[in-house]
């Protein structure tokens, strides 16, 4: 069947997972093997040279003089707000819609997360949410403290939710105007461009990404990392990632055990080679997704993904806006489809976050994506007729 075909008169019962990372491995496997055998053979793990050459190589790729492998993505989190001093009585805003780690690092090294709604017509934070908050707050002492509560407001971590891009060019003119450290959590977002071609992890202090197996650029575990233009930040991270022992055993800071291990450096050093290639036909899948949507006369019924006008954005996950979204979502699981939600509840609704003191109704946006989202499949190596299934099915439950 042809991507430009949507219906058949009997359309075949064609499963379709949500991700199938095999398909990607197979293709791969030839050439990770033998690399694994050299390290195997080795017995180096830790910090060798698999990992410096990786560093080099996505610095060059994220558009940024420094890379720090980190052991996961939350840990990259973690170390970028240990490597800026945030912690007791600091607070970081970010956005209540994204995956709990954005939020729980903050909260893990002692400081307060801050919530702003994110855009209507989108799924980042509002810059103007951010804004208004700013302009609630008061100037002590030189500092910005937030008066309902007595925090140090920091920082700012925008999160590139799905592939793309927050609006950097907006947020970093709030950071300056109120002198805001600013955390990129692109771990969703490697190779994503805004509208100027900065990518994304490469605009504020630092950027960190995740490895994570089901990430555009997948380890085979646990992986991440931090990316910065700063050399003493670089220098600050790399201790930091060691337990802050520099040199070894002579400690001045405290750290933590964050490093980044030569088995999935050397698995992410083929893998990046080959990723533009894959956010092309992620990019292909989710223009022929959109266009079969639109031609089966869907657009009334489901809200399709929006692209800002110039962004590059990769597709970590398709997610389309729906009423009856799980109904829809298990309508679709008994015909083979497989979908997710990315996420069924804002973090200021999540249990562990009551401290906070929202109220459940505080970010209206957020709370009705929730309510509407659905991610489809949209890994690369998907075939022809298994996108034109999801379409069929979608349609089916619609019609």
């Amino acid at each position: 069947m042809s991507k430009t075909a949507l219906f058949t008169k009997e359309p075949p019962a064609v499963i379709v997972p949500l991700l199938d990372l095999r398909r990607q491995y197979r293709l791969l496997e030839a050439e990770i093997t033998p690399i694994l055998e050299k390290i195997f053979a080795s017995q180096q793990f830790i910090l060798g040279r698999y990992v410096m050459d990786f560093e080099k190589a996505a610095a060059s790729y994220c558009g940024c003089s420094h890379a720090i492998g980190a052991s996961s993505g939350t840990d990259a989190l973690l170390l970028a707000l240990m490597a800026l001093g945030i912690g007791p009585g600091d607070a970081v805003i970010t956005t209540p819609f994204t995956f709990f780690a954005s939020a729980g690092a903050v909260a893990r090294v002692g400081a307060r997360p801050v919530f702003c709604d994110i855009e209507s017509d989108g799924f980042n934070i509002d810059p103007m949410a951010v804004r208004d908050f700013l302009r609630g707050c008061e100037r002590r002492d030189g500092q910005l403290v937030d008066h309902k509560t007595g925090a140090t407001i920091r920082a700012l971590m925008p999160v590139h939710l799905y592939g793309q891009c927050a609006d950097m060019v907006s947020l970093l003119e709030l950071a300056r105007e109120f002198g805001l450290k600013v955390i990129e959590d692109a771990a969703q977002a490697i190779g994503a461009d805004d509208a100027r071609g900065q990518r994304a992890g490469s605009m504020g202090d630092i950027g960190c990404l995740s490895f994570f197996p089901t990430k555009n650029l997948g380890a085979f575990g646990d992986a991440g990392m931090c990316t910065c233009q700063d050399s003493d930040l670089n220098e600050r991270m790399r201790v930091l990632r060691v337990h802050g022992g520099h040199p070894k055993y002579y400690h001045s800071l405290i750290g933590g055990n964050f490093r980044l291990d030569e088995i999935q450096a050397a698995v992410l050093a083929v893998k990046l080679r080959l990723l533009d290639q894959w956010t092309a036909a992620r990019q292909r899948n989710a223009a022929w997704y959109s266009e079969a949507f639109r031609r089966a006369g869907l657009v009334d019924r489901i809200g399709l993904p929006q692209t800002q006008p110039g962004y590059r954005h990769t597709w970590n996950q398709y997610v389309i806006r729906v009423p009856r979204r799980d109904d829809l979502r298990q309508f679709l699981t008994e015909r083979g489809i497989g979908t997710e939600i990315y996420y069924p509840v804002p973090l200021h609704r999540q249990q562990c976050f009551a401290y906070l003191g929202y109220a459940a109704d505080a970010f209206p946006q957020a709370n009705r994506a929730a309510d509407e989202v659905l991610a489809l499949p949209i890994f690369p190596e998907l075939e022809p007729q298994e996108l034109a299934s999801v379409v069929e099915r979608v349609a089916e439950f619609y019609s």
